[in-house]
């Protein structure tokens, strides 16, 4: 059995893709999955796990000082890729990545990467020359060099398993469910404006609240809700997030790859307010992308205010037939996406070569 090492770290929206990526492999190969400290959190599988704190290579100081860390990452990494006997390296992108590629380019490893956003990241873009070939959710990313569009190879977006599971599970609410979530990195701003626009929503319309927040703030929110008489579910993490998704109608949320990809996968359509912040502009990237395909709503962060948000609610749940239209071009989007197809799909690309 062949030995495969995945390169991962840094936020959820690059470990989480290599976990179902690592799922996907388990039972073909030896699977191992290096990372850096920041991406340990979200691995509950401790064994086989390679640790490697790679620096971020910013323009200060001590960049000099940070590019002999790296060189000094590359040699430590070809000892442990030598060591594991791996054949094949994926990368999920982000910095964290570099002396691994790196060290299989100098070994001689297949490299394949994996881009789950709508625009290429610049690790990816600086492996593309080399690697046997990218997987990507669109054959249109930004950025992607067209003399290697090629090396493109297109999959259904990886979501956790039981996420096709719980889709085939159909509630039905006797009130509007909204799920909020800020991803990996939060939303602060969702909390200033959602429990405002809840509290008068519900005055006219039955309501139940699903909300993320911030550990210090679950108590107090749920205590806001509470008073307010509306059904709610607060919490800071839930690993079993396919259960809310599923009991939700309406999911609020950043534009994370990842986040996006469950709730498509599980026909729920979403308002989208792209991260300003986020590098490359990918999750307005990542929003568009859906909002193009007719199955989402995107907001510029700048107009997410308390007046927007009621309007939309109010005109969502009083008058279906919009929000409809975009649940039915989910499920066409979604209609021939299963766990086995992507599966079957990514080890005949592997073994291929």
């Amino acid at each position: 059995m062949k030995n495969i090492l995945i390169s991962t770290g840094g936020s959820g929206g690059h470990v989480v893709p290599a976990k179902i990526l690592s799922e996907h492999l388990h039972s073909n190969f030896n699977v191992f999955i290096s990372t850096d400290s920041r991406g340990l959190k979200y691995l509950d599988e401790k064994n086989n796990i390679i640790l490697i704190n790679t620096p971020k290579l910013n323009l200060n100081i001590f960049f000099i000082f940070k590019i002999f860390q790296v060189i000094y990452l590359v040699i430590k990494t070809i000892l442990l890729l030598k060591k594991n006997k791996i054949n094949i390296v994926f990368s999920t992108g982000g910095y964290m990545s570099l002396p691994v590629c790196f060290g299989a380019k100098l070994l001689g490893i297949k490299i394949y990467l994996l881009e789950p956003n709508i625009v290429l990241g610049r690790a990816n873009r600086l492996f593309l020359g080399f690697c046997k070939k990218i997987f990507t959710y669109t054959g249109s990313l930004k950025n992607f060099p067209e003399k290697l569009k090629h090396k493109i190879q297109i999959i259904t977006p990886l979501v956790k398993k039981n996420f096709y599971e719980k889709r085939e599970i159909k509630t039905e609410n006797k009130a509007f469910c909204l799920l909020v979530v800020g991803g990996s990195q939060g939303a602060k701003i969702f909390d200033n404006v959602v429990k405002n626009v809840i509290i008068n929503v519900s005055k006219k319309n039955k309501i139940k609240i699903i909300q993320q927040t911030h550990k210090s703030n679950t108590d107090q929110l749920r205590g806001i809700y509470d008073e307010a008489k509306i059904e709610n579910t607060i919490f800071d993490f839930e690993e079993n997030l396919a259960d809310l998704i599923n009991q939700s109608d309406l999911c609020i949320t950043r534009a994370g790859a990842s986040t996006l990809a469950e709730l498509s996968i599980m026909n729920k359509p979403f308002l989208t307010i792209p991260l300003v912040s986020a590098k490359d502009n990918h999750q307005f990237e990542n929003a568009n992308f859906y909002q193009n395909l007719g199955c989402c709503w995107v907001m510029n962060q700048k107009d997410f205010n308390d007046v927007n948000l009621e309007k939309f609610l109010n005109h969502i749940i009083m008058n279906k037939s919009e929000y409809n239209i975009k649940k039915n071009n989910l499920e066409k989007h979604n209609s021939q996406n299963s766990w086995n197809n992507i599966n079957q799909k990514i080890l005949e690309i592997i073994n291929e070569n």
